[in-house]
């Protein structure tokens, strides 16, 4: 086989089943790499201008953003290892990464924020201020200093006890002057609520200490002086005792009340009970009342045991009487427990409102005597509180001084400025080579989409993968473009015994049509494609000259009778041949060759030519008689092969009525001409004939689109190959 004939996914032994198009002797392709590139190759000039474009313009708008300097300052926090027992004593120390966090949220509070703008002097403010005057409106004021401070973000660096104060502004100086005073003003803050004042702390808590001690003093002297005019040394006691006395006689009280409320709510539910003809053992307090909860279960049983006679004996029966009679007596005894039991709830309920009267009385005395002995010791308590504050600041103020004095040596900040921020170089905003980045990364996949969303709008054949993936059939050779070829000798390269790429095309094609044929010879063969100007009329000749060059007798057919083209390429005149056969009478002849209505010329060796003996508008009066059929089966049995050229389907139906004579087809597909759903649609119409298709023949690529569209490498091999004979 030579380098065009394609492999073959139908041949036998080779078939895996339908193609996703519905061949059935077909296998899937899927695209490769080389299929994408050729997509890719094709619409360069499409898909490029579109992804400079769209890339060019993204990166224009990204590089006019207003560029922004970042600068970072680094702090370190130190853990020491040390034990503090003191609780007043403040521990600064870093334990965490709660700690961390802590601190951060800090530096990004609006406090912190305020400390760094009133920090400012006039100069670094007219430094921040710098990026804004260029900009600015004849007349107005620039940004206030709120809104310099830019964008503040401190970063913690994992695993370490490291912390980046990054800034970013307008100006570099700005970025790096914004970030070493948030730094600074960290540490003012922690000095300030966290330590840096004990000597201050020690001197202020000792004069205090002496002011309250005198207070306390005088405080104790005045409570002294007005025990001795009113006695009152045991007034704490009295009081204690008529509280403890209020306190249990409230809690008996409120006990009293409450069993009073629970009975007055039993009583409201039995009353409601007996007004709506309930039964009253449905309460709880009756049915566990005495021996209710007996009686209720002796009249159950009685009454199961009066159903059970019931059904062997009358009411009148001795056994019924005596159950009826213990029935009734149960039933009074019930009764009778049941009134018992709501006479002694109303009993109990009388009970306790006297005694609840009586203990709202023990309270009203109780408190009389409270307010006596608060009315008695307001003065004194107002002197004893005063007294007691007085000691008590005393003693917090010289527990205070002893804690401060122990921890003004243990206290420490537990952080320190690492680093200094320093003014940037170049914005970090527009980043060029950010910016280069995302527009090549884009232009890559805009000229990748474009080209691949038109491969998929444009539905013509360019490719192998068009022929065998999507229409599903063999692709039996390509054919390059014969542009350099004289129009007289396309129709004749084989015959014409040079070395040609065309020459070689047509006979690799040859290969592949002897391969890819299942029927032993004589046979027949239709060509024909899909639109005029194809290329299937020159492939036909040279497909017939193949075999005729090969030993094999061949006759070429023109059945194209509406556009015959076969004789002038051969030079020849066109009175003769199926037109003039028919109208002859159309009878078989016994010897072809010499049928004088059918003038079968031999254009070369082992080759001859019927031609279509003029034109006619309807041919299929000649095309679907019958006698046509045995016309063909007739040229079979004196020539080897009958190769038959027809009209495009795409035009007329005559290449359908041919086919129903023929064995085979041979399709013909001019590069980017004609669709592929078409194609796929009019090859499905042959199958449908039971025509057996040998595949597809991809004619007028130039021999680099070759190189790329196809897995073939002929021209660059024929060229080393002849290049080295000559």
């Amino acid at each position: 086989m030579s380098a065009f004939d394609a492999p073959s996914s139908s041949a036998p032994g080779n078939s895996t089943g339908p193609s996703m198009h519905g061949n059935d002797h077909q296998v899937v392709e899927r695209r490769s790499l080389r299929d994408y590139y050729v997509i890719l190759r094709e619409r360069l000039w499409i898909a490029l201008p579109v992804a400079l474009l769209v890339s060019l313009s993204l990166g224009y708008y990204q590089a006019q953003e207003t560029p922004m300097y970042s600068s970072s300052a680094t702090m370190q926090f130190e853990r020491p290892e040390r034990v503090v027992l003191n609780e007043q004593v403040v521990d600064t120390s870093v334990r965490s990464d709660v700690d961390l966090n802590t601190y951060r949220q800090i530096l990004t509070s609006s406090r912190l924020r305020s400390m760094v703008a009133q920090s400012l002097t006039p100069d670094e403010i007219k430094i921040l201020q710098r990026p804004y005057l260029k900009n600015l409106a004849p007349g107005a004021n620039p940004p206030g200093v709120g809104s310099l401070l830019g964008t503040m973000s401190p970063d913690y660096i994992r695993n370490s006890f490291l912390l980046n104060i990054t800034v970013t502004n307008r100006d570099p100086e700005g970025a790096a002057l914004l970030a070493n005073r948030f730094v600074e003003q960290f540490m003012r803050y922690l000095i300030e609520n966290v330590g840096g004042k004990n000597e201050f702390a020690v001197d202020y808590l000792r004069s205090r200490a002496e002011e309250l001690r005198k207070e306390s003093e005088a405080g104790e002297g005045k409570l002294q002086e007005y025990r001795r005019k009113h006695n009152l040394v045991s007034l704490d006691n009295s009081m204690n005792i008529v509280g403890e006395r209020l306190r249990a006689i409230n809690s008996t009280l409120t006990t009293a009340r409450l069993a009073r409320i629970d009975i007055e709510t039993l009583l409201s539910q039995i009353e409601q009970m007996q007004k709506s003809g309930g039964s009253l053992l449905e309460i709880g307090y009756i049915s566990g009342y005495g021996t209710i909860a007996t009686l209720k279960a002796q009249l159950a049983e009685l009454t199961k045991q009066q159903s059970i006679l019931s059904e062997r004996y009358l009411e009148r029966h001795p056994k019924m009487i005596d159950l009826a009679n213990s029935l009734d007596v149960v039933t009074a005894q019930l009764q009778h427990n049941i009134e018992q039991s709501i006479a002694d709830l109303r009993t109990q309920y009388v009970k306790l409102k006297d005694t609840e009267a009586s203990y709202e009385r023990e309270y009203r005395e109780a408190e009389k005597d409270q307010l006596r002995l608060g009315e008695l010791s307001v003065e004194f308590k107002s002197l004893e509180n005063q007294a007691q504050v007085a000691k008590n600041n005393y003693i917090q103020i010289l527990d205070r001084l002893n804690q401060t004095t122990t921890s003004k040596n243990l206290e420490n900040i537990p952080v320190k400025p690492l680093d200094r921020a320093l003014p940037a170089g170049s914005p970090y905003t527009p980043n060029l080579r950010n910016i280069m980045k995302t527009c090549v990364g884009l232009g890559v996949l805009i000229f990748a989409g474009v080209a691949i969303g038109l491969s998929f709008i444009d539905d013509r054949v360019k490719s192998a993968w068009d022929i065998e993936g999507f229409i599903g059939a063999n692709l039996l050779g390509i054919i390059p473009e014969l542009g350099n070829v004289p129009d007289a000798e396309k129709h004749s390269l084989v015959n014409s015994n040079k070395t040609s790429p065309g020459s070689e095309a047509f006979l690799s094609v040859y290969s592949a049509v002897k391969i890819q044929s299942k029927l032993d010879f004589p046979k027949s063969i239709l060509v024909t494609s899909t639109i005029p100007g194809e290329g299937k009329t020159m492939i036909s000749c040279n497909l017939a000259a193949s075999f005729a060059r090969h030993g094999k007798r061949v006759l070429l057919i023109d059945c194209d009778m509406r556009r015959p083209m076969l004789h002038r390429h051969f030079k020849l005149t066109n009175e003769l041949g199926l037109i003039a056969w028919f109208e002859s009478g159309a009878k078989i002849p016994a010897d072809p060759l010499t049928d004088p209505s059918l003038g079968l010329v031999k254009v070369d060796e082992n080759l001859y030519l019927l031609r279509s003996g003029g034109r006619s508008k309807s041919p299929t009066e000649l095309l679907e008689n019958p006698i046509f059929g045995q016309f063909i089966e007739n040229m079979k049995q004196h020539f080897d092969l009958v190769v038959v050229d027809s009209p495009p389907m795409g035009a007329v139906t005559d290449a359908l009525l041919i086919s129903e004579r023929t064995d085979e087809v041979l399709y013909v597909c001019r590069f980017n001409r004609a669709y592929r759903k078409h194609i796929r649609l009019y090859i499905k119409q042959l199958k449908e004939g039971k025509n057996e298709l040998l595949g597809i023949v991809l004619n007028g690529l130039s021999a680099r689109r070759i190189e790329y569209y196809s897995n073939y490498r002929y021209y660059r091999s024929y060229k080393k190959y002849y290049g080295s004979q000559s």
